[in-house]
């Protein structure tokens, strides 16, 4: 599973301006990401806006995702939700071969316990025949998978092969590090803390940054995966004020705001989201012609 190791993106999906998913602003981000060095794409996770497409509509972004890609990188599909039947169904009918695993959010709204949590991504792991990324995000799904419970899950299932930890926890990543199985993976959920979480052992980062700023990002993560953290560092610390306005209106507003800028893609997003204010742009545009210009 060392294709996991590195850079992950997840990827925005881009919409024209009458709100029907562009295909071409998705062919150009995924080029624009192969071009940038970065290892693997997750298609259709928080940042891809997937409450809000259809049932076919993710069908066929994974589908022209899988195309465009053409076998240059592993690509991850998200699929995770709040009723375990639903999404155990969702799974087995996943049809793409050209995916290598599954990224999978904890149950959000319905707050389970941790054994509920268990017997959810149980279920999923005896369900799905892809390898199974666990994605804990408390501050959306509104609880945490405990490391009790993320370690339990990766000794009990051996096609759940990582986490992406979202919970900002240093508590909680020392632990999944001390108490996970050799070969079970620590992923950084957050732009602006994975450069640490590597030092304790993480494998890298699926980001949202990436879709923007894939080289700068990728240089960094790679850099510290090799140990040169010396050399990270002043990339981390130039990154952390683009990090900080991309999230100030909501993911992947801000994020789309930079894709427009850089002439990738436009930054239309579906209600209940709504654009980046005319403020964060010119902030964001600001940083942008900061960073480009240290390329």
């Amino acid at each position: 599973m060392n294709k996991f190791h590195g850079t992950g993106v997840a990827l925005v999906t881009p919409f024209n301006t009458d709100g029907t998913v562009d295909y071409q602003g998705l062919k150009k981000l995924i080029n624009h990401l192969v071009d940038g060095g970065i290892d693997y794409l997750v298609s259709l996770g928080t940042t891809g806006e997937t409450a809000t497409l259809s049932k076919d509509e993710k069908k066929k972004v994974w589908d022209f995702t899988a195309e465009i890609n053409d076998g240059r990188l592993p690509l991850v599909a998200g699929i995770g939700g709040n009723d375990t039947l639903n999404i155990a169904e969702a799974i087995k009918s996943f049809e793409n071969n050209q995916y290598s695993a599954l990224l999978s959010v904890s149950p959000y709204y319905n707050k389970p316990t941790q054994e509920g949590i268990y017997q959810h991504y149980k279920y999923l792991s005896e369900q799905s025949e892809l390898p199974i990324i666990l994605y804990n995000v408390p501050g959306r799904t509104g609880s945490n998978m405990s490391p009790e419970t993320t370690c339990r899950l990766a000794h009990d299932f051996k096609n759940i092969i990582a986490t992406k930890e979202a919970s900002g926890s240093f508590d909680q990543f020392n632990q999944i590090m001390r108490d996970k199985p050799a070969d079970f993976m620590l992923i950084s959920g957050d732009d602006p803390i994975a450069l640490p979480m590597i030092s304790i052992g993480a494998v890298g980062v699926i980001s949202v940054v990436g879709n923007a700023l894939p080289q700068q990002l990728s240089s960094m993560i790679r850099l510290a995966l090799q140990g040169d953290y010396k050399a990270a560092l002043p990339i981390h610390l130039s990154l952390l004020e683009i990090t900080r306005l991309m999230f100030a209106e909501g993911n992947p507003a801000g994020v789309k705001a930079v894709l427009k800028q850089l002439n990738i893609c436009g930054d239309d997003v579906r209600l209940p989201l709504v654009k980046a204010t005319e403020g964060l742009n010119k902030s964001l545009a600001q940083q942008v012609e900061n960073l480009l210009s240290l390329v």
